[in-house]
């Protein structure tokens, strides 16, 4: 892909975040493309994609993602990025990063890497304990 090409992509894959819109999910994922996401219990079939948008929308639908940062090599794109949504009163914001293989222009494979312990004590309402006090 050329840089005018993976910036177009990008561009998309920020939207369809800002949107949450499912279909635009799809229209970026090869049919045979799979996403490895750790907040669900198995890897998701690109073909899946709009009913996981689905499902996070009602799960949390104040969920605002933003695009911070991005990068390139050959067929890989990394982007950082940052959620945020209100959580029993409070902002709570939280960032990750994607790591997508593109095959023919379109996600084959997507790997995110998040923190997912601030999560899982906002869920049970817990304060978030430190591996390492210093």
């Amino acid at each position: 892909m050329t840089d005018i090409e993976i910036q177009d992509f990008v561009t998309r894959f920020a939207a369809a975040w800002a949107a949450r819109d499912g279909e635009a999910f799809l229209a970026l994922w090869h049919p045979d493309g799979v996403l490895h996401y750790p907040l669900v219990d198995r890897p998701i079939a690109g073909s899946e994609l709009g009913r996981l948008n689905d499902v996070q929308k009602e799960a949390a639908p104040d969920l605002v993602w933003q695009l911070l940062d991005w990068t390139s090599r050959g067929d890989v794109v990394i982007i950082e990025w940052q959620s945020t949504r209100i959580v029993s009163g409070r902002r709570f914001d939280w960032r990750g990063v994607d790591k997508l293989r593109l095959k023919d222009g379109k996600i084959i494979e997507e790997r995110v890497y998040m923190d997912t312990a601030l999560l899982r004590a906002a869920r049970t309402g817990s304060a978030p304990e430190p591996l390492i006090r210093l």
